[in-house]
């Protein structure tokens, strides 16, 4: 049976949009897996602008509506009925309320992945708006989905909070990275934190990151943060870094992909993501993959694995006290090339063991699309 993911935009990897990220990579491996794959896009325009790939995208152009979807997309859905599975992605979208409701009254199957939604640090952000949301269209959504997938602790418990259910399954994406890991020592005279990822500075936890730098180069006063990506917050944040006179230890590269984006991955010596929300961040599992020791919030569903295998820190709370006491930590660790190499193997080692295609693709199966 085929299986078709639903999202708005194009699964574009070389976006900032993670879960077009996230998509991308689940249906490539899916095909490579054996499966019949189908991503439809619902997008401001129908261009092809996001390169080859191995699965069959299908776009439909976006309605001023929220609540609405064109009349071609109606049609495909139909089509479908008893020959697809569908698989929709992200929370707090009403065309995809709208889209569960034609679903559910065609008695056709869907199953849900709200990539963070529920987060209980989401809820806070517009509290009241998104309870009444909730209230008129988010739960019929959820109740009406066959399953929903959740790829962390924290969604998990912000869910049930909002709306106990046993259908909910914890299965988290897979990674692989097949690029040479080089474990020469680090070229860097002085060390080199890193941050990948969307520009919001509040849910991305960069003023407690700002803040502990800035406490961190008092020490160090030659340490470099290069932060990569982009928004509409990118001039705050630049003016964050001038009224503390950071600019000169602070790097602000914009967005950066592919190769470009790969380099200065490699480049970084620990990465940093301080994040207040999340529902499994690809920059994390990727940066571990290069063997990048790295500190994290406990918000980001992987601080446990990260301590599991040593593979970095993980602070329990938003606060810049605690995260420049890890970047000292391993700051001194950076210092003695054995030690500091030893936790780079253990990053390496987490993803592999952890987000191994093979054994998720085959969690997809058995614990989603199965119809058993």
């Amino acid at each position: 049976m085929e299986i078709i993911h639903i999202i708005l935009g194009k699964a574009n990897p070389d976006r900032m949009n993670g879960v077009n990220k996230v998509v991308y990579q689940l249906a490539t491996k899916q095909v490579e897996f054996g499966k019949k794959i189908s991503v439809w896009g619902i997008a401001n325009d129908t261009e092809n602008n996001y390169g080859n790939r191995n699965f069959d995208t299908k776009l439909f152009l976006k309605k001023r509506n929220p609540f609405a979807f064109s009349k071609e997309l109606k049609k495909a859905l139909l089509e479908k009925k008893g020959k697809a599975i569908f698989h929709i992605h992200g929370g707090w979208i009403p065309t995809f309320y709208a889209i569960g409701k034609l679903l559910h009254k065609n008695k056709i199957a869907y199953i849900f992945t709200p990539h963070g939604a529920y987060n209980v640090i989401v809820m806070e952000r517009n509290f009241w708006v998104k309870r009444i949301y909730f209230q008129l269209f988010e739960k019929k959504f959820l109740s009406k989905a066959t399953k929903i997938h959740c790829i962390g602790k924290s969604e998990i418990i912000g869910l049930q909070n909002l709306y106990k259910n046993e259908k909910t399954i914890l299965v988290p994406y897979g990674f692989e990275n097949n690029q040479e890991i080089s474990f020469r020592n680090s070229a860097n005279k002085d060390i080199v934190f890193g941050f990948i990822g969307r520009l919001d500075i509040y849910t991305k936890g960069l003023d407690t990151l700002i803040k502990a730098f800035g406490k961190f180069i008092k020490q160090n006063p030659n340490a470099q943060l290069w932060i990569i990506g982009d928004s509409q917050e990118k001039a705050k944040l630049h003016a964050m870094l001038v009224a503390q006179n950071m600019q000169n230890n602070v790097v602000l590269f914009g967005g950066k992909f592919g190769k470009e984006k790969d380099d200065l991955m490699q480049q970084m010596d620990i990465f940093i993501h301080p994040s207040r929300n999340e529902g499994l961040p690809t920059s994390v599992i990727e940066a571990a993959s290069y063997g990048k020791p790295c500190i994290v919030t406990d918000a980001t569903n992987i601080g446990d694995l990260i301590e599991q295998y040593q593979a970095g820190e993980m602070i329990l709370e938003q606060c810049h006290h605690k995260l420049e006491e890890s970047m000292e930590k391993l700051a001194a660790i950076w210092k003695k090339q054995e030690d500091f190499t030893l936790v780079r193997h253990n990053a390496i080692k987490m993803v592999k063991e952890n987000f191994n295609w093979t054994k998720i693709i085959q969690e997809f199966n058995t614990k989603l699309y199965s119809t058993s």
